[in-house]
């Protein structure tokens, strides 16, 4: 089939949209584009929302599936609705000249769900800044940007709060400041966000906030602090997650459990053992996918281990 049938009946609101049409749409490549872009601008916005939605959920299933030409054409559709989806499907694009459209797209979308989505796309590239995986010149773009968004006042709360999670993973004063500030302050909102960010700094130095936030009222505050904890990876934190391992609130024992899978080591497993015999369904279903997380851990740094071994034996 060629690519202008293919598109076609894609864009035909007459036909359901067929999932297995959608994936050889992975298969387009940059000479196809002007075809995709000259009838895309033609298919009804609602179909276009439907695409756009229906390629992000393909992706997450399939990770050979490539719509990445798409989404970026996408990025500036006239609907907001597939814009901020678009955003959504270059969830794994490391690309860095993404950086400069969706800082554009923050400081001067009309929507502010697509100035959100864009925020929070850049904490992927903060954190690939910080380990030195993109050119040191992104980083200080990105902190100047972000930290700019999060004291504008005049963007919605959404917008700055996205800001605040993406910016966390910058090692710099004036990133654990803001972060110090947005903790303290009066809404609740820059709060969570606040202790969302503390985890993405993975600097223990949070820990004493975090482990007294998993006594919060809050059960959304409860989740991001447990949550937190496994971003930072202490082994000292363990004790302190299992003292909510029966949180009245499922999602939080279900935040406890992914902690303790990103943690890892023998008392995790030990109670991650235990855990698997639990009456709730749920929950033993979480902790049996969470020890076999920490049993591959295991075997890989010990497959880590004998390599290292025999080099030293080839070297001696």
């Amino acid at each position: 089939m060629s690519i202008k049938n293919l598109i076609e009946k894609i864009a035909n609101t007459d036909k359901p949209l067929m999932s297995s049409h959608l994936a050889d749409l992975s298969q387009i490549t940059v000479s196809d584009m002007p075809v995709l872009k000259r009838i895309w601008g033609t298919i009804d916005t609602t179909r276009r929302r439907q695409i756009i939605s229906r390629m992000v959920e393909l992706t997450k299933d399939n990770v050979e599936l490539n719509f990445d030409l798409v989404f970026k054409h996408g990025l500036s559709d006239t609907d907001a609705e597939v814009r901020a989806g678009a955003i959504d499907g270059l969830w794994e694009n490391e690309d860095p000249s993404l950086i400069r459209i969706f800082i554009d797209l923050i400081q001067n979308d009309a929507s502010y769900d697509v100035q959100a989505s864009a925020a929070a796309a850049l904490g992927k590239f903060a954190m690939l800044a910080e380990c030195e995986e993109i050119q040191q010149s992104y980083k200080t773009n990105l902190c100047h940007t972000l930290l700019a968004i999060i004291d504008n006042t005049s963007k919605p709360v959404e917008v700055r709060r996205r800001a605040l999670e993406s910016v966390a993973p910058l090692g710099i004063p004036a990133v654990r400041e803001v972060i110090k500030k947005a903790y303290e302050s009066r809404d609740e909102r820059f709060t969570v966000s606040a202790i969302y960010a503390m985890g993405r700094t993975c600097n223990d130095a949070w820990l004493p906030i975090l482990y007294k936030e998993m006594n919060n009222a809050d059960a959304e505050i409860r989740y991001e602090a447990a949550g937190a904890c496994g971003e930072i990876g202490r082994e000292e934190s363990v004790p302190h997650l299992l003292e909510h391992i029966h949180d009245t609130d499922v999602e939080v024992r279900m935040a406890v459990i992914q902690s303790l899978a990103k943690i890892g080591g023998s008392e995790a497993k030990k109670n991650l053992q235990r855990i698997a015999r639990d009456e709730n369904k749920a929950i033993r279903e979480a902790a049996a996918q969470a020890l076999s997380e920490v049993e591959t851990m295991e075997d890989m740094m010990l497959f880590q281990m004998n390599m290292c071994g025999e080099q030293d034996d080839k070297r001696n």
